[in-house]
């Protein structure tokens, strides 16, 4: 599923990771459905650590209504300061840690 944040992540990297494990096609979809959707609970973690409780109702809701829906960002950007570098930071941490990850399940091969 695409966000509203999509344009300021970078997962082809790990993606093209993920392709060089010896795996059947399945466990790797399956893997890449859960760093994908690790990478969304931690942006939604950071995202929501930093707005009110009545910002917080309205961002859900609009989450809820259209999650691609790009007026979301504008939405945050009213709310949190550098919201898009937030998101950034917390994608580019993450998928580094996963990098990590593969590179540990390799040697244990």
């Amino acid at each position: 599923m695409a966000y509203f944040y999509a344009k300021y992540i970078v997962i082809e990297s790990l993606l093209s990771e993920l392709h060089s494990l010896d795996l059947s096609e399945k466990e790797r979809h399956h893997l890449a459905n859960l760093a994908d959707s690790s990478l969304h609970h931690a942006i939604l973690d950071e995202i929501l650590s930093q707005l009110t409780p009545s910002d917080k109702k309205a961002f859900l809701h609009r989450l809820k209504e259209n999650p691609e829906d790009e007026k979301i960002m504008e939405f945050l950007s009213e709310k949190i300061e550098g919201v898009e570098d937030r998101i950034k930071k917390v994608a580019d941490e993450l998928v580094l840690e996963m990098h990590k990850d593969i590179k540990e399940a390799k040697k244990v091969k």
